[in-house]
């Protein structure tokens, strides 16, 4: 049996009485998130160019991003304020674990298949499982709004990032980007509940910072530099940490106070179309006819689960 928020239905729709905006509020809280995660794409591709292991740019970002923000509620004096128990403690490891999942899989993918196999099977297979997760906890079937978005997106996101170039291994590339997209689902179902005293910042800070040091052990086991050459590669790692990282999952996680699990997992959708609109104009990347329409077709899934006027989102 699930219990509904305070404040929110079961169906994921702002109670009667609640302010209408929250719900829309909370959407774009998500949609940000969605947007600055696209551009740490750059950043990621510039570590790896320099000959940084992926397994240490899954570890720096997590380790900067919890970092800077530990320092800063440090300094605001906020970690002081923090009334610690059972259930905090626990949500947070649960983060921790799920985040180092998340971030550990979805780089080595990369490195044994390529970054468009791994991309499709993560990203394409997150909204799905959560749209299952979630039917399954609600005991009921998805919207029909919710099953046209998931289409909509999977589609588009193979059509924007395609699969050439399987690489060496595809079956353990797709497999391990598959654990990859479990353990983002259940980042997001997880933390779809919100626990007393544990704002989305706190959450972000000690969750990652526990995530990114379980990698530092992968990173040691995978070889190479563990921390970048150069001032160069430090500020793509300071970047990558404060940016895509600590801004980004902290108004992910904002979001997902008032914003439904499925759609949230979908609008996570708009990092990549995000990645190819700044390397098209960045780089001189062409999206080519196939991308231009897997985008549009992204873009169309996020208009589908936007709030309406009365703030309803789809589960």
């Amino acid at each position: 049996m699930t219990v509904p928020r305070p404040g929110v239905t079961e169906q994921g729709a702002p109670a009667p009485g609640d302010d209408a905006t929250s719900g829309r509020r909370g959407f774009l809280a998500v949609v940000a998130g969605a947007v600055l995660w696209g551009t740490g794409g750059l950043a990621g591709s510039a570590l790896a160019a320099q000959g940084t292991p992926m397994a240490t740019v899954a570890a720096s970002r997590l380790l900067v991003g919890g970092g800077v923000l530990v320092l800063a509620l440090l300094a605001l004096g906020r970690l002081r304020d923090v009334r610690w128990h059972r259930v905090l403690v626990r949500r947070v490891l649960v983060t921790a674990v799920l985040a180092a999942l998340y971030q550990g899989s979805y780089f080595v993918a990369v490195g044994r298949s390529s970054v468009s196999l791994a991309t499709v099977v993560a990203l394409g297979a997150a909204p799905v499982l959560v749209a299952a997760a979630t039917a399954v906890l609600a005991r009921r079937a998805p919207s029909a709004r919710t099953v046209l978005a998931v289409a909509l997106a999977v589609v588009g996101l193979v059509l924007l990032v395609g699969l050439s170039g399987a690489g060496a291994e595809p079956a353990a590339g797709a497999a391990l980007a598959l654990g990859a997209a479990a353990a983002f689902a259940a980042l997001t179902v997880v933390n779809r509940t919100p626990v007393t005293g544990l704002d989305p910042v706190l959450l972000t800070a000690l969750g990652f910072t526990g995530g990114g040091l379980l990698l530092v052990p992968v990173a040691l086991l995978a070889g190479g530099p563990l921390v970048p050459t150069g001032p160069t590669g430090w500020w793509l790692v300071l970047y990558l940490g404060v940016v895509p990282t600590a801004l980004a999952y902290a108004a992910y996680f904002t979001g997902l106070r008032t914003v439904p699990a499925t759609t949230a997992s979908l609008v996570a959708l708009l990092e990549p179309l995000t990645a190819a609109l700044l390397a098209a104009a960045l780089l001189g990347e062409r999206l080519g006819l196939g991308g231009a329409v897997g985008g549009l077709l992204l873009a169309a899934a996020t208009v589908v689960v936007a709030p309406r006027r009365r703030g309803r989102v789809v589960v």
